[in-house]
């Protein structure tokens, strides 16, 4: 199994409203190919962890790379793994505006003590420095 982690950039600040309709539409295509992954949002940037088959992952990363709320999107990290390391989650998502998006299945509180777990992989690394970055999260 692959992963991935990338950032961009949103064309603009994006309401909750815009927020949700981009993590429905990532969670049906996630589904439909079996990637799973988290994406976490503040102020205008994304860093999000996908995982799951090549080609499948890459099919996913294809589709964002069209995708026109994104720019400058630039691939971080890839590598492979022996299980998923977000197993339970189409589309885990925190953002730091997320008064709206709290009553959605699989938001992750930012504000939640540990709120990505655990795991020491790269990935896990990456979004937790993100988070503390853009204060996502009072302590990991």
């Amino acid at each position: 199994m692959e992963y991935l982690v990338y950032v961009s950039t949103a064309k603009k600040l994006m309401s909750d409203a815009e927020l949700l309709d981009l993590l429905q539409t990532a969670r049906i295509k996630n589904a439909k190919y079996n990637v799973t992954g988290m994406l976490l949002y503040s102020e205008g940037t994304f860093i999000q962890a996908l995982e799951g088959e090549k080609e499948d992952l890459y099919t996913i990363y294809k589709a964002i790379e069209l995708d026109f709320r994104h720019r400058n999107i630039i691939l971080m990290i890839t590598g492979s793994v022996e299980e998923r390391i977000f197993p339970k989650w189409s589309m885990a998502f925190a953002s730091v505006n997320a008064d709206v998006l709290e009553l959605i299945e699989g938001y992750l509180s930012p504000s939640a003590k540990n709120f990505i777990g655990d795991n020491n992989h790269a990935t896990v690394t990456m979004l937790k420095t993100f988070a503390a970055t853009n204060r996502l999260s009072v302590s990991f």
